[in-house]
């Protein structure tokens, strides 16, 4: 029995690749028409539920990657404020020091901290 389910696979296929001959319109260079089945389509319900629950997944995974990176660039960018504020007050203090003498201007350093602290 079963080399009869064998060999009728075997027909089966071998009728699958078996060319059809000639078309009755003519019309050779068009794909063979298929028989309609409206029900081909659907799907059960436990395939579209476990399409979902996979799908939701992937999007939330793609999500935390997202926010990762969005992370990443503005401690980048943050990073890169503070440094420019620093390198700006640096700049600040060297003009003044040209002007002043050093020790008005480490005084003037402490009095602007603890107003900063005050302030912030």
């Amino acid at each position: 029995m079963s080399t009869a389910v064998v060999n009728g696979a075997e027909a089966q296929e071998a009728a699958a690749t078996k060319p059809l001959g000639m078309r009755k319109n003519g019309k050779q260079w068009h794909a063979p028409k298929k028989a309609f089945r409206p029900g081909s389509g659907l799907t059960p319900y436990e395939k579209r539920a476990k399409a979902r629950v996979a799908l939701a997944a992937t999007k939330a995974k793609e999500k935390e990657l997202k926010e990762e990176k969005e992370a990443e660039r503005k401690r980048r960018i943050q990073a890169l404020k503070e440094k420019r504020a620093a390198k700006e007050e640096k700049e600040r203090y060297e003009q003044l020091a040209a002007k002043m003498h050093k020790k008005r201007l480490e005084r003037l350093k402490r009095k602007e901290k603890r107003n900063k602290l005050l302030n912030s």
